[in-house]
């Protein structure tokens, strides 16, 4: 009779345990659950991002530069309903971001240019590092948001500084100076091997 009840009453702890861990995991889940709503929404107020050109060089840029504008146009289409939504986003944008490098148009293939572009493809693949953590750092996504925007600005920036340079009238002899400085018009520094001279080795 003791080991019924024994076994009786191990039967009801095991039961309440149970149910204990139950009611654990239950409050657990809503609680995890109402975090990554919290999280979302505050990606989803903070993922603004400029997608109209804000110089008059970026906007006509658009149509010379066909990677600008398709990452314009990858910018201007915000995610919506899920966090997976802007998980796809970010990746998008980091395919996109990479391609800036590639048919630079002429007159913007200036290293001030390129180190901005640079530091812009930096800036979004972080955006999509952080955003595909298992624990998403809502206030480090918002925060490189707001610095992409910054550094789609002084992209542009610099884009108009060097179309209002290009207007700007050469001196006499300037061109040729130019001309002078250019690397890429350098005859090559390799050494003039004359055959009749013996080789030491």
């Amino acid at each position: 009779m003791k080991y019924k009840i024994a076994v009786l009453f191990s039967l009801v702890l095991v039961l309440f345990s149970c149910k204990d861990d139950d009611q654990k995991r239950i409050a657990e889940n809503k609680k995890e659950k109402q975090k990554k709503e919290v999280i979302f929404a505050n990606i989803q107020k903070g993922w603004v991002l400029y997608d109209e050109p804000v110089t008059e060089a970026g906007e006509k840029s658009i149509a010379s530069w066909n990677e600008w504008r398709m990452f314009l146009a990858e910018l201007a289409q915000k995610p919506k309903k899920r966090i997976e939504a802007f998980q796809q986003k970010s990746k998008a944008l980091s395919k996109k971001v990479l391609a800036l490098n590639d048919n630079i148009p002429y007159e913007y293939n200036k290293p001030q240019i390129k180190s901005r572009i640079s530091t812009l493809i930096t800036k979004v693949r972080l955006l999509d590092l952080f955003i595909h953590l298992d624990n998403i750092p809502d206030k480090k996504v918002t925060l490189l948001v707001s610095e992409i925007n910054l550094e789609l600005v002084s992209l542009q920036r610099q884009m108009d500084k060097i179309v209002e340079k290009s207007k700007i009238p050469l001196e006499e002899g300037e061109s040729d100076l130019l001309k002078m400085m250019d690397t890429s018009r350098a005859i090559p520094n390799t050494p003039i091997i004359d055959p009749n001279i013996p080789r030491v080795e």
